[in-house]
C-alpha cells in the first residue's frame, strides 16, 4: 500500500472516506460494492456501489459481524441480505472499536494474501482516525454528527411509528378468532411478530453505535489519563461514578466524547502550563440533567481560562450547550469544572446550524478558518465554482451578508475545522 493513497484517504471528508476506500482497491479487489459498519456516531452504517437488488442493512453486518474473526481479515461466501455472495471482511484491530469493512466481490477468485494485508492496514488507520475524531469531539466533526443525528433520530421515529402502528393493527386484525383459515392466520401472526421484532432491533443496533453508559466511558476516560500521567511521574486519583451518580445511565456518545476531550483538555493544560503539579482528581456524576465532570491538582493554582481556550474548550462545549469554569486559588491549586447537558434544553437557542448540509458544514468550517476558495476546493477535492456556489447558500440560510459574519457563527457554534 502506498503512503500517498493512505494519505488521500485519510484526508477525505467523512461523507468520502468509503468512496475512496473503494476505489483505493478497484483493482486488487474487484467489488460491485463495499459497505462499513462502526463506531462512527456521525453514520455508523455506509454503503456504496451497485446493489443490483441487494438490499443491505446495518443489521445484516451486525450479523455478518458475529460470524467473521474479531479482527483480522476474511473471505469467502456468506449470506447477507438473504442471498449469499463472495466477500472479503476486514475487521479492525484497533482497541474498544468494532468496525468492519465488507467488500461485496464480482467473483470467488481469491484474493492474495499481501493484498489483504495492505487493506488490512489502510482500514486499521482509516479505523484509528475514525476513533481519534470520536474521542476527542473536534468541533467540525461534532457538528457534522450533531446534523446527522437528529435527521437519523427523526427518519428512524418515523418509520418506526409508522412500521409499529401498521403492523399492531394487522396483528390485531389476524387475532380476530371470528376470522377463517387458522392456518392462513397462524402463519401471518408469525410474520409480523417477526417484523417487528427485527424492527425493535434494529432500533437497539443504533442505539447500541450511538450511545454508551455514563460508568463505561469514564472507565475508558481513566485508562487514556492513566497512560498520559505514568510517564510524567503525576498521580492519577478517580472519582468513578456509581448507581446513584448515573453509571449505569446510557447518553448519547456526543456528550461522554464531548466531556472526556475537555477534561483530558484541563489535564494537560494543568501539566504543561504550571509547576510542581504531583496529583490530578478526577470525577463524574449526572446530576439532573447534566453531565458534570471536576478535576482538580495540588499545583501552584496559577491555571487561567485562556489555556482551556488554546485546547478548544470552548468550541468543543459550544455545540452542546455545555461550559467550563476554572477556580485556580494561588498555592492552593485549581479546579476545572466542566457540565455538559446530556439533551437540548427545554428551550434551547436555535441553532443556525442545522440548516446546512454535510457538505456545506465542511465548506463553513474552512471559511471560518479563513481559507480562500482555492484553497478550500483543493482540500475538499472539489471544483473552485462548487465552493462558490456552497458559500452562496451559507450566507443565505444563515442569513448574513459576509464570510466574516458566517465565520463568526462557525465559532459560536463549534463548526470551526480543526483538521
Amino acid at each position: 500500500m502506498e503512503l500517498k493513497t493512505a494519505v488521500e484517504v485519510l484526508r477525505a471528508p467523512m461523507g468520502e472516506t468509503l468512496p475512496r476506500l473503494s476505489a483505493a482497491f478497484a483493482g486488487s479487489i474487484p467489488h460491485q460494492a463495499v459497505a462499513e459498519l462502526s463506531n462512527c456516531t456521525f453514520a455508523p452504517f455506509k454503503f456504496r456501489g451497485d446493489p443490483r437488488g441487494l438490499r443491505l442493512t446495518m443489521a445484516d453486518l451486525a450479523t455478518l459481524r458475529e460470524s467473521v474473526p474479531a479482527s483480522g481479515t476474511w473471505q469467502g461466501r456468506a449470506v447477507v441480505a438473504d442471498v449469499e455472495l463472495p466477500l472479503v471482511v476486514l475487521t479492525s484491530d484497533v482497541p474498544e472499536t468494532t468496525s468492519m469493512l465488507v467488500f461485496i466481490r464480482t467473483d470467488d477468485t481469491p484474493v492474495p494474501q499481501e493484498v489483504l494485508s495492505d487493506a488490512h492496514t489502510l482500514w486499521d488507520l482509516v479505523t484509528a482516525h475514525l476513533e481519534g475524531l470520536r474521542n476527542e469531539a473536534v468541533p467540525a466533526t461534532l457538528a457534522v454528527s450533531r446534523a446527522a443525528a437528529a435527521a437519523r433520530a427523526m427518519t428512524i421515529s418515523d418509520l418506526g411509528d409508522a412500521y409499529g402502528t401498521a403492523l399492531t393493527a394487522l396483528l390485531g386484525v389476524l387475532r380476530d378468532r371470528s376470522l377463517d383459515d387458522a392456518p392462513a392466520r397462524t402463519r401471518a401472526v408469525e410474520l409480523a411478530v417477526t417484523a417487528l421484532t427485527e424492527l425493535r432491533s434494529r432500533a437497539e443496533l443504533v442505539s447500541a453505535l450511538t450511545e454508551e453508559r455514563v460508568g463505561d466511558a469514564f472507565a475508558r476516560l481513566t485508562e487514556s489519563l492513566c497512560r498520559v500521567l505514568r510517564g510524567r511521574g503525576v498521580r492519577l486519583d478517580v472519582g468513578p461514578p456509581g448507581a446513584e451518580e448515573g453509571a449505569d445511565r446510557v447518553v448519547p456518545a456526543e456528550v461522554l466524547a464531548t466531556a472526556g476531550a475537555v477534561v483530558r483538555s484541563a489535564v494537560h493544560a494543568m501539566l504543561d502550563d504550571q509547576r510542581d503539579v504531583g496529583r490530578v482528581h478526577v470525577t463524574w456524576r449526572v446530576v439532573g440533567a447534566v453531565l458534570k465532570a471536576t478535576v482538580r491538582d495540588d499545583g501552584p493554582g496559577t491555571l487561567s481560562c485562556g489555556s482551556l481556550d488554546r485546547r478548544h474548550a470552548a468550541e468543543r462545549l459550544g455545540p452542546l450547550g455545555g461550559k467550563a469554569e476554572v477556580d485556580a486559588v494561588p498555592g492552593w491549586g485549581t479546579t476545572v469544572v466542566i457540565e455538559v447537558p446530556l439533551g437540548p434544553p427545554e428551550n434551547p437557542r436555535e441553532d443556525p446550524l442545522t440548516v446546512l448540509g454535510a457538505r456545506e458544514l465542511e465548506v463553513l468550517g474552512q471559511l471560518a478558518r479563513g481559507r480562500r476558495n482555492r484553497d478550500i476546493a483543493v482540500d475538499l477535492h472539489i471544483s473552485e465554482s462548487t465552493v462558490k456556489f456552497h458559500v452562496a447558500k451559507i450566507l443565505e440560510k444563515l442569513g448574513v451578508a459576509s464570510r466574516g459574519e458566517a465565520a463568526a457563527i462557525a465559532h459560536e457554534w463549534g463548526a470551526a475545522a480543526t483538521r
